[in-house]
């Protein structure tokens, strides 16, 4: 992690763990600014081979999920943290087994959140989260 100032002399940095997959591009898993952590779109990849995992769209939104928090422990934080989630889906009719898994990680007074579907995800994932946390 480094932690330049910007113009403003807000902390920013750059929050990586190998309990999450490596970006897959030229982004960071997270950038933290001050208080307020950036977090970049996960897909259900393994964090230890790399490779999209098996299963249905919920096995997909929990390893997400999974990877989401990964990240956010790495900064510090937790679920309890996020205030705004967006969800990226293939294909709408998965909208229910992606809000049965979401429930299980955000019960007490979810975050704020849009869902979208898209054409395709990245390595032919069919969800993929992002979030914003605040300590």
């Amino acid at each position: 992690m480094n932690s330049p100032s910007t113009a403003t002399g807000t902390s920013r940095t750059g929050i990586r763990t190998s309990l999450a997959p490596s970006a897959i591009g030229p982004y960071c898993q997270a950038i933290l600014v001050d208080n307020v952590l950036y977090c970049s779109g996960q897909i259900a990849l393994d964090p230890g081979s790399g490779q999209l995992i098996q299963g249905g769209v919920d096995d997909e939104a929990d390893q997400v999920l999974r990877n989401l928090g990964a990240v956010l422990g790495a900064a510090g934080m937790t679920y309890d943290c996020v205030v705004k989630c967006s969800v990226f889906v293939t294909d709408m009719q998965d909208y229910a087994l992606v809000n049965e898994v979401y429930a299980r990680y955000f019960s007490e007074e979810p975050p704020a959140r849009e869902t979208v579907q898209v054409a395709a995800l990245p390595a032919g994932a069919r969800v993929e989260i992002s979030c914003i946390a605040v300590r």
